[in-house]
């Protein structure tokens, strides 16, 4: 018999139990769309986040004190980031932007929310690349003045008045104290190391430090933004920062009471931690494809039973083992073939879907289907089809064929 036969044969058992045979699928379809959707929702999620890092800027570094692990640390300044930002000492250094930040209740009219409120300085504006729908930033008055100004982000704008725009020169209460708002922040839909824009309110760094957010030594800020010249002056700037802040903490030994973390440290980290979320909701996945698998040589099992006495007619009649053996794997085999082809293609629907249902949830994720994943899946369930039918092709091929025509 050749393989033609055996293929037509294959299909005309299937079809001769469409119910069984699509139960039968079911377990591989939804294996293989599980691992497809899982895949591409890991891959759209590593690019959302490498896209948010990228999108702060590839020569930005980040200083903050470093408390693990260090005898009596000093904590960063503002004193610390002028020095910084002197180019006589850091010529790799275009700017540095102190901040501190912290958690305050907003009032507004009745309405009450929380917000993350950040300190800022000029320089800020520079670092973190602002944008505004309406209003200004600060000026060099309102910082040096402790000026009662905030400038709110899109949510917690939404959130007080039900619109973006319009609020320029209304007065909030920021921890029961009037600010008057002087702008609005563009809505960005993305999250800044947990802390979504739309989320924060930002208000000169002298008022936060005098009114809202108090620190135990003057001058003390919880990190400082710096932008290099270039990307390819990053390791420069960070050589000059660590030089900077060693000499003005007066350390003697090797331990640093500070820490500096660039793009790239950050770029790394993420595509670990997504590389991981991605194997681990893809393994997760790939259990369901197994029990599909069972359910194949389950099914393939119960078809030898039920064709003995055709088995055995067959041999009779001059049938060989491997004809036996190839014509029940290849019914394996299109089995899982055919759920393969069918997972794909809810696969991708789940992926449209899921990117969908973030969309409309402010969260941008972007599932990405790639031809890595759909190989993958493929193969895995074409190779669990072939493993899953071994056992019971060759069970039938193994019938005698009097022992076969014998049973009832």
């Amino acid at each position: 018999m050749n393989f033609g036969s055996s293929l037509i044969e294959a299909l005309e058992s299937l079809a001769s139990n469409k119910v069984r045979t699509g139960l039968t699928m079911l377990g591989i379809i939804i294996g293989v769309g599980a691992v497809i959707a899982m895949l591409a929702i890991g891959a759209g999620t590593e690019q959302a986040i490498v896209g948010e890092i990228e999108g702060i800027g590839t020569n930005l570094l980040f200083v903050a004190t470093n408390y693990d692990d260090v005898t009596n640390p000093a904590p960063i300044t503002i004193q610390d980031a002028e020095a910084i930002a002197d180019p006589i000492y850091a010529p790799s250094v275009a700017a540095a932007a102190p901040v501190v930040q912290g958690r305050v209740e907003l009032t507004y009219a009745g309405e009450v929310t929380g917000a993350t409120v950040v300190g800022v300085t000029e320089d800020y504006y520079l670092v973190q690349t602002v944008e505004l729908t309406e209003g200004e930033f600060f000026d060099t008055a309102q910082i040096s003045g402790q000026a009662s100004a905030v400038i709110l982000g899109a949510n917690i704008a939404e959130d007080l008045f039900d619109r973006i725009d319009g609020l320029v020169g209304e007065t909030v209460r920021v921890a029961g104290q009037p600010f008057r708002v002087v702008g609005v922040l563009k809505k960005e839909g993305g999250a800044d190391f947990g802390n979504s824009p739309d989320d924060q309110i930002l208000v000169p760094l002298t008022t936060a430090q005098a009114r809202l957010l108090p620190r135990n030594v003057k001058g003390e800020v919880d990190i400082i933004y710096v932008s290099a010249i270039s990307s390819e002056a990053v390791t420069s700037a960070e050589d000059e920062i660590t030089t900077i802040l060693r000499d003005r903490h007066n350390l003697k030994l090797e331990e640093n009471d500070f820490f500096i973390v660039n793009q790239e440290l950050l770029l790394d980290f993420a595509s670990t931690v997504t590389g991981v979320f991605t194997i681990f909701l893809g393994g997760v996945a790939g259990i369901s494809l197994l029990v599909g698998g069972i359910g194949i040589m389950n099914i393939m099992l119960v078809s030898v039973t039920e064709r003995t006495k055709e088995i055995g007619l067959r041999k009779a009649v001059g049938a060989k083992k491997r004809d036996i053996l190839i014509q029940f794997l290849i019914e394996s085999s299109l089995l899982s073939a055919i759920g393969g082809v069918v997972g794909i293609i809810l696969g991708w629907l789940l992926s449209v879907a899921i990117g969908r249902i973030a969309a409309a949830n402010d969260f941008i994720l972007n599932p990405s289907i790639t031809i890595n994943g759909v190989l993958l899946a493929t193969l895995f369930s074409a190779a669990v089809g072939l493993f899953f039918g071994i056992y019971p092709a060759n069970r039938a091929a193994q019938l005698e064929p009097i022992e076969a025509l014998r049973t009832e």
